[in-house]
């Protein structure tokens, strides 16, 4: 999907020679997966970012002998033995210097350099100020800076909690995510028993909760609890999207996305965004504007997003101190899995139900589609359904007379295998309301301004909503047509195309793409009834 989506190049590794524990790939697979890349004329990088011990060096010859038959384009390492041990043995393997070096300044990029590495990962500490400085002072050598995805909340990849809360070493890609963890008071009382110390109206003004630093008595610094704990360390995710012009002006050889452990959907969507961003800005530098890309990136999953190191430090814009799950308006809905003469296969993966709208994203094409579908046809079957379930492998037919505006020679060239699928995911209050406040401090913290106001105001409406602990679910956009007319003019919609009262409405629907909704405003002006709003 990487590959296909956009990307230029995709790293991977076997489970036991990287930081890669969770993965399935065998050696086999990996020398696949590198095949595939060369294939469709992209670049596949290997990872071997372990520190190693005694007991990994015997692996290495036989990973070495084994990778070197199909020629990556660059092993990622970490380790100075490794390194060494490669350079010695396989001079002709192009050498990557990891980011679990953590390279935060322009020396190291030199020493690295002088060693004969071809490219260097930068930490993610490192400032888009530092990040400048290096690359003027090291013109000779490949730089790769992260972009987008999760961030430690601790220097990257050093962090100790998992090792001491989990076992499981946060250096091999194994993280049990200890920063995300809720955690609450307890008291331990003279009789050794353990107690919640809940804070209620009542007793919060008994209570103040202090620390003191070593290095600084005297000096003490509150710590703040309500009764649903505290997300203390959680950071938010990473996107540089809202700068990225500024990383391509001074020529970042290479951009990383994280992808360990994301799904299909997450690398389709994240690896197309970026590459529409990259060419829009060497297409036309002056006018790049960010905003079409970040709508793109808010489909898929995150913890909210932020600059992070960018500006030197981190903000209280970096974390989330009142929520920790990944969240997204958008969900993934089925992919392509075959394009037949007059109709696309799908596999189902989300829950589908009658009148929901299916928007169409294509590895190919700039352009999507909207299709509201009002029953779901088996594959292979004559039987219908009014519901699809997620998890059930289930392949459903959608043939191409239910795109009454699209011509079917331009669906299979827009709309090949493998184009995925997604649809709007019903929020609970809770979550409307951390999307909200993510937007505002995302907001905030790119635009480098402050307003305690509008914050302390969104915050506290998702503190609220989060006690008021409603699991009620509501859509973004109106999902069943078939209930008077929605405004979008979709397929199969007598009311919309047959009552005049609509005229002027199918007007200007007939100039957009099928199922392309109204505005709010559009939709009043127009004064069409309340339904269709």
């Amino acid at each position: 999907m990487a590959v296909l989506y956009g990307a230029d190049a995709v790293y991977l590794g076997t489970p036991d020679m990287s930081l890669r524990t969770k993965s399935e790939f065998s050696l086999d697979e990996v020398i696949e997966g590198v095949e595939f890349c060369h294939a469709h004329g992209r670049r596949a990088y290997l990872t071997l970012n372990l520190f190693s011990h005694n007991k990994d060096i015997p692996k290495l010859d036989e990973y070495i002998d084994t990778v070197r038959q199909v020629k990556p384009d660059g092993l990622i390492i970490a380790d100075p033995g490794v390194f060494q041990y490669v350079k010695d043995r396989a001079s002709e393997l192009p050498l990557h210097i990891s980011t679990q070096s953590n390279i935060c300044s322009w020396l190291s990029v030199k020493f690295w350099e002088a060693q004969g590495a071809e490219l260097c990962v930068l930490a993610r500490e490192v400032s888009f100020s530092e990040l400048t400085e290096i690359r003027e002072k090291c013109p000779d050598i490949k730089l790769e800076a992260f972009v987008h995805g999760a961030m430690c909340m601790t220097y990257s990849g050093r962090c100790l909690l998992s090792n001491f809360m989990a076992e499981r070493g946060a250096n091999q890609g194994n993280c049990a995510n200890s920063c995300r963890w809720n955690y609450n008071f307890k008291m331990r009382l003279k009789d050794g028993s353990v107690q919640d110390l809940t804070i209620t109206d009542e007793n919060a003004d008994m209570f103040e909760f202090l620390l003191e630093e070593g290095c600084r008595p005297g000096e003490l610094m509150p710590i703040e609890e309500d009764a649903r704990g505290s997300y203390i360390l959680n950071s938010k995710d990473l996107c540089i999207m809202p700068k990225l012009d500024e990383y391509l002006r001074v020529g970042i050889d290479s951009l990383k996305v994280e992808g360990r452990g994301k799904s299909e959907y997450y690398c389709a969507i994240v690896a197309r965004a970026y590459r529409m961003a990259i060419d829009d800005y060497y297409a036309d530098p002056e006018n790049w504007d960010p905003k079409p890309y970040m709508r793109e990136l808010e489909a898929v999953g995150n913890r909210g997003y932020t600059l992070a190191f960018h500006d030197g430090r981190l903000t209280n814009y970096a974390h989330d101190y009142e929520h920790t799950a990944s969240l997204a308006q958008w969900e993934y809905a089925g992919v392509v899995t075959e394009v037949t003469d007059d109709a696309f296969l799908v596999e189902v993966k989300n829950k589908l139900e009658a009148g929901e709208v299916l928007e169409f994203v294509s590895p190919i094409a700039r352009q999507t589609m909207l299709l509201r579908a009002y029953d779901f046809e088996i594959a292979g079957t004559d039987e219908r359904r009014q519901v699809i379930h997620g998890g059930s492998k289930t392949t459903i037919r959608l043939p191409f007379f239910l795109f009454d505006q699209e011509n079917p020679d331009d669906l299979v060239a827009r709309f090949p295998a493998f184009s995925v699928l997604r649809k709007e995911r019903a929020l609970t209050d809770e979550q409307w309301n951390r999307v909200r406040f993510d937007k505002l401090a995302q907001g905030l913290e790119i635009s480098g301004k402050d307003n305690p106001t509008a914050y302390a105001r969104r915050r506290d409406a998702l503190v609220e909503s989060i006690g008021d602990k409603a699991t009620d679910r509501r859509f973004k956009t109106n999902r069943i047509g078939t209930e008077g007319c929605c405004g979008k003019g979709c397929n199969g919609c007598l009311i919309f195309w047959q009552d005049d009262q609509y005229a002027n409405a199918r007007a200007i629907l007939l100039k957009r793409k099928q199922g392309e909704q109204l505005t709010r405003a559009e939709a009043t002006a127009l004064k069409l009834p309340a339904s269709a709003t």
